[in-house]
């Protein structure tokens, strides 16, 4: 495996983890895949920083209703320590296209920078 691939790889397992209830529930795992600068926009527009995601985060079922299946996961090396991931979330009649960027710290590894999911009736 290449250097661009175990980047991008790296990035992939980060955002498959917080895709994992237990993940979202333990403040210290999610914490520790969110980047201190952290924000997304969501399908209702809001715009989410990284301490009312984890507070969000923390609220996720131990068990849900339907779990979140993952497909199309695709990433790209924009920089080194920048990967850019898009891929497609089904969650029962939930489809919802996502979009991804992580970015690597030097101390603290790869963190979830910026998130946007859209829903879609695809």
């Amino acid at each position: 495996m290449t250097d661009d691939q175990q980047q991008i790889q790296a990035a992939i397992d980060g955002e498959l983890r917080l895709l994992e209830p237990a993940v979202r529930r333990d403040d210290a795992q999610s914490g520790a895949l969110l980047d201190p600068e952290f924000f997304e926009f969501g399908a209702s527009g809001r715009r989410w920083d990284v301490e009312s995601m984890r507070e969000l985060m923390g609220s996720t079922p131990v068990e849900p209703e339907h779990p979140v299946e993952v497909t199309e996961m695709a990433g790209v090396l924009l920089a080194p320590g920048l990967v850019h991931l898009t891929y497609r979330t089904d969650e029962g009649d939930r489809r919802v296209r996502r979009s991804s960027v992580w970015r690597r710290h030097p101390e603290a590894g790869w963190r979830l920078y910026f998130h946007q999911g859209t829903p879609t009736k695809e």
